[in-house]
């Protein structure tokens, strides 16, 4: 078995099994030229697509690369995700993962440790 776990969760399979089911339903569409089969095709994608990160960010999904051996099985929950992955867009969206600076500069003015950098009215660009 891989020490990556090659994506065995509870949130890939169900997320490629509602993806698979779209895919066919627009596939379908397509061929007889239906548009409310190809609109239902990629409403089931968006749905599964939702579903995937709901599962993911309840702790279905895992974070990419090694994991100890007693996380390898599908069915083990990951805790962790509440803290966000690291590197996970999926996580990021959701407002966790990896943060930002906490300064952020101001119209070209470097930023300086310990000033919040606050714009006021009318002083962009002086």
């Amino acid at each position: 078995m891989s020490q990556y776990d090659e994506g065995h969760t509870v949130a890939g399979w169900t997320g490629t099994g509602i993806a698979t089911v779209g895919s066919a339903v627009l596939g379908a569409g397509i061929c007889v030229v239906s548009a409310p089969l190809m609109v239902g095709g990629l409403g089931i994608l968006v749905a599964g697509l939702l579903v995937t990160w709901a599962l993911h960010l309840s702790g279905w999904g895992k974070p990419s690369g090694p994991r100890p051996r007693g996380q390898w099985p599908m069915g083990v929950r990951d805790l962790t995700v509440r803290d966000g992955h690291p590197d996970c867009w999926g996580c990021r969206l959701a407002g966790r993962g990896r943060r930002t600076a906490d300064v952020v500069a101001v119209a070209g003015e470097p930023a300086v440790a310990g000033e919040p950098a606050v714009a006021e009215a009318g002083s962009v660009g002086r």
